[in-house]
């Protein structure tokens, strides 16, 4: 599946000067923090930096377990709890909408605590959550037949959503966290790492969990996934917080948060809007994601209606995009310092459009795998340079309410996008079938050729708003 990062994961460019906006501290919150690198170049390398190497371990084994859940869930209930239903592209596409819901809801809000919470904590709890949750959803394959479908789909919505919900307290957290412990000379690396791990995981998990789901069952994608937030908790468990909110401190301002949480939103609000980096970037990333959204959702049957092949291959398919982003997450470093992040966000956009509406065109999978490897290089550059550019243009201490700000409007696109075209392919669309100067076109790949058009074009809206200014005259 093709996957566009949310927000926060990434590190700081250094080299770039933030857009600062006006902030109000008081002198008793000015030693709220613990020490931490504060200087510019003050870097430490990353080996040296146990914090990182910790929050980058854990965020390594939790993305795999992602992976190999998210591929399972989608062939789960595509091919098993709705299988031959003509209300199948709607049952996984609900799935993709029921994780991003929260991202809506909570998003702006779960920002404001982020950024009054203990950090650290804050991952280590929602950690906790998402391994109990995770496992509670092994209920529905240990029923058996014994649950009608509509409380099987339900309850996989129901623990998603929750999945969901308690993430979007973890990704800025995190996000903060590490703006914290990494001094901005390590961060250009620090995001090329994290996205590079981030690459090998879609290449390691997709392929397994075809073979997971047919052979032994979904329980255990279940299993690796709740493990896999686990083993992020104990990472966490080692990170000391440099720089992190001591927690009594926390507490106080979480105490007097709900007297002021308007004022705080609205603050992170005008951060957003007076800085042309941050808007520019979130317009283009969410017309982007509208695209993206229809191919996540309707690949599963894209592979069987138009590239002849069964389901499993979906993962596959899965692991060349992967193997791509591997490649174009090594190659970003010294691209990204040759033409600058900024004309890698454009380019990364309009290259991948190109490559996703030659991938609509095919019709078997030995042109499917290249393409979708080639369409990796480029979205891997995008995400490994999307968070530095908003960490850059962010004031630290509203980095968790800018990110819960972001995020929503992107992930508002593609829930929108998702819900268009599983009610598209399911209804006007179910027998579309045209021919347009000899071209064939059917339901899924039309949808997918307006899906890459829409990412050209955010990519020349990028072009068009993250030219420099001009110079003032006189």
């Amino acid at each position: 599946m093709l996957r566009m990062d949310a927000v926060g994961d990434g590190a700081g460019q250094p080299g770039q000067e933030p857009e600062q906006v006006p902030l109000r501290a008081s002198e008793s919150e000015a030693g709220a923090e613990r020490a931490g690198p504060e200087q510019p170049g003050a870097g430490t390398g990353l080996r040296r930096n146990r914090d990182w190497r910790a929050l980058w371990f854990g965020q390594a084994v939790s993305v795999l377990g992602d992976n190999i859940f998210d591929i399972t869930v989608v062939l789960w209930v595509g091919t098993v709890i709705a299988r031959g239903a003509s209300w199948a592209p709607v049952a996984v596409g609900a799935v993709l909408i029921a994780a991003m819901l929260p991202v809506l809801l909570l998003g702006p809000i779960a920002g404001v605590f982020a950024d009054r919470w203990n950090h650290r904590r804050t991952m280590l709890s929602t950690d906790l959550i998402r391994t109990v949750l995770t496992l509670t959803l092994l209920t529905v394959p240990l029923s058996g037949d014994a649950l009608p479908r509509a409380v099987q789909l339900a309850f996989v919505y129901t623990v998603v959503a929750l999945n969901a919900a308690a993430a979007q307290f973890f990704s800025p957290a995190r996000f903060a966290l590490i703006a914290r412990t990494v001094p901005p000379a390590d961060r250009a690396q620090a995001s090329s790492l994290t996205q590079a791990s981030s690459s090998l995981a879609a290449v390691i998990g997709p392929p397994l969990a075809a073979p997971l789901l047919y052979t032994v069952g979904v329980r255990w994608a279940l299993v690796a996934n709740a493990g896999s937030f686990a083993v992020s908790f104990l990472a966490v468990r080692r990170v000391q917080g440099a720089g992190d909110l001591d927690p009594e401190v926390a507490d106080r301002r979480t105490a007097a948060l709900f007297q002021g949480v308007m004022t705080d939103f609205r603050e992170g609000v005008r951060a957003f809007a007076g800085s042309r980096v941050l808007v520019a970037v979130c317009s283009a990333t969410a017309v982007a994601m509208v695209g993206v959204g229809a191919l996540n959702v309707l690949d599963v049957f894209f592979v069987s209606d138009n590239l002849h092949a069964q389901a499993k291959w979906l993962g596959f398919l899965g692991a060349a995009f992967g193997l791509g982003s591997v490649l174009g997450a090594l190659l970003n470093g010294p691209v990204a310092r040759r033409i600058g992040v900024r004309n890698v966000f454009w380019l990364g956009l309009v290259v991948a459009g190109v490559l996703m509406l030659a991938y609509s065109r095919v019709s078997s999978l030995a042109w499917a795998v290249p393409l979708l490897f080639l369409a990796g290089l480029p979205i891997s550059a995008i995400n490994a340079v999307l968070g530095p550019l908003i960490m850059d243009s962010t004031p630290r201490e509203l980095l968790g309410r800018v990110i819960a700000l972001i995020n929503p409007a992107i992930q508002l696109a593609s829930v929108l996008s998702m819900a268009l075209a599983t009610v598209l392919t399911s209804t006007v669309l179910l027998h579309f079938h045209a021919s347009v100067l000899g071209v064939h076109l059917g339901p899924i790949d039309t949808v997918f050729g307006v899906a890459a058009l829409l990412m050209v074009a955010a990519g020349l809206l990028a072009l068009r708003t993250l030219r420099p200014a001009p110079p003032a005259q006189g």
